[in-house]
């Protein structure tokens, strides 16, 4: 059987506090080991020919923890992207970043806009970062909008289908890439927390033990070859019996 290569997966990095406390660490220890599995990630989903993986960096959620680990967070990541910039631009990496964007702090933004714009031509992996992201949120201001432009003239609220929410998503630039195909979560929970509920609806779901700090390019193909194995049918019905694969097909 000829390996199947997701062309959208979804990551929640999980696990980051738990790893660093199993050790006796304080839990921004965690984030510090795993802010440094994202380079092997991204460049092992660009090797395999993913077309974009998403990463759940920061959800609305989050703002609520202490903000002397909010601040960790948001260093890590100015220092990913000034130390990556050039080498993503390198493996032709496009950037995004969802969420609610107004939210981040001017020092963040000053870091991060450059790096968008740098990568914005490249048309490689489209590498996102969720930030600030909540998807109920997501939708209740794809909602809303809709409401708005309803009023406005703009369209008439008979309109509305599945396409048409589409384009009132943060996902909406993506295109026929904002649909999920594969949904990763490290650590061991078994829960979706409010990330991409929408483009997800048909993903197939991988639960690793893994924690995010521990997560390596071979986890990455574990779980690429489990999604290999399973037949998508999209509420329809099975099409042939499955046939087993060889994992040197990742090679």
């Amino acid at each position: 059987m000829t390996l199947e290569i997701p062309n959208h997966i979804a990551i929640i990095m999980d696990g980051n506090g738990r790893w660093a406390q199993r050790r006796g660490h304080p839990r921004v220890f965690g984030h510090v080991r795993g802010s440094s599995r994202v380079r092997a990630i991204v460049e092992e989903a660009s090797r395999l020919r993913v077309k974009a993986l998403t990463l759940y960096a920061f959800s609305t959620e989050n703002w609520t923890r202490p903000e002397n680990e909010r601040r960790v967070l948001w260093k890590l990541l100015k220092k990913y992207l000034i130390r990556d910039a050039d080498e993503l631009h390198r493996q032709n990496v496009k950037l995004r970043v969802i969420g609610e964007i107004e939210r981040l702090d001017e020092d963040v933004k000053k870091v991060l806009d450059p790096v968008i714009e740098k990568l914005s031509s490249n048309t490689g992996l489209q590498l996102t970062f969720a930030l600030s992201y909540g998807s109920r949120r997501e939708i209740a201001r794809a909602a809303r909008l809709f409401a708005e432009d309803c009023l406005a003239g703009k369209v008439h609220p008979k309109s509305m289908d599945e396409d048409i929410m589409n384009h009132y998503l943060w996902t909406s630039d993506f295109g026929e890439l904002s649909e999920v195909d594969l949904f990763i979560r490290t650590s061991g929970e078994q829960r979706v927390s409010n990330f991409l509920l929408w483009q997800s609806a048909y993903a197939e779901f991988v639960f690793t033990d893994v924690c995010w700090p521990d997560f390596e390019p071979k986890d990455l193909q574990a779980a690429i070859i489990e999604y290999s194995s399973r037949e998508r049918r999209f509420g329809g019905l099975s099409k042939a019996p499955m046939k087993p694969f060889e994992a040197s097909a990742l090679a």
